[in-house]
């Protein structure tokens, strides 16, 4: 794959790594990656994602930009109050990257839907605060085998993880979380979340949709990072495949 000699300019940095390379950023070039959220963890990944170079970014998200979002959404200013949130997402992704592409889908995914947008994808980037959605979406990656990275936030806490549940090894994410869509999930308007935190949470979220799509460094699939902001403590734990899993364990 070919890349102009703005691009070569653009992406400099990561084409001196030798872990990213030509190759490297070809492949990002290539590559088509589903973001589920433009909220809190979706806004600062799709800066990166796009600033990255992915060539092809799909983005859903049925909300529009309120602003109370503005505390931690920075991908959004003043003046999208009131806009959809992909729509005003994707403008800011490609004014960051003219050289990228950015689909933006005003929807809610549902079981009539879901498979349409994971299918076609690479990789999926799951920042949803409902349990619901993020089952949906976890179990449509692992019948259509695409690599998900889930991460989320809650007040100063946050979590990320990456699952390939039909590797024989690698637990997915009902191994994690178990199966109960009535689970509460994570509300920021109740609870509350710093702004800054949803920041470093889609950033890495980032970095691992990038490692997904040319791997460097050590497989981050089968690990939870935990992330306390008040004790400023990062942890990370190894994540086993349960073999009793109903998704993808011995009797799925």
């Amino acid at each position: 794959m070919s890349f102009s000699d703005a691009e070569l300019e653009r992406y400099a940095r990561h084409i001196v790594l030798p872990e990213i390379g030509g190759a490297g950023q070809a492949a990002l070039k290539a590559a088509r990656v589903l973001v589920v959220g433009a909220g809190g963890i979706g806004s600062p990944a799709l800066q990166y994602l796009a600033a990255a170079g992915v060539g092809r970014i799909t983005v859903v998200d049925d909300d529009r930009v309120d602003l109370s979002n503005l505390q931690r959404q920075t991908i959004f200013a003043t003046p999208d109050a009131g806009r959809f949130k992909a729509d005003a997402a994707a403008s800011r992704a490609e004014a960051i990257n003219p050289h990228i592409e950015v689909d933006a889908r005003q929807i809610r995914l549902d079981g009539g839907n879901v498979d349409e947008y994971v299918q076609g994808s690479g990789v999926i980037l799951d920042g949803t605060d409902s349990f619901e959605t993020r089952l949906l979406v976890a179990d449509a990656a692992l019948r259509h085998r695409v690599p998900l990275v889930s991460a989320a936030v809650g007040r100063f806490e946050g979590q990320l993880g990456v699952f390939r549940g039909w590797e024989a090894d690698k637990p997915c994410y009902r191994c994690f979380v178990g199966g109960d869509p009535e689970t509460a999930g994570i509300n920021c308007a109740e609870q509350g979340v710093l702004g800054a935190l949803t920041g470093i949470m889609g950033s890495l979220a980032a970095l691992e949709v990038i490692r997904a799509v040319h791997p460097f460094g050590e497989d981050s699939a089968g690990k939870l990072l935990l992330v306390d902001t008040l004790a400023l403590r990062f942890r990370t734990l190894a994540l086993p495949k349960d073999p009793g899993c109903l998704a993808c364990g011995s009797d799925a």
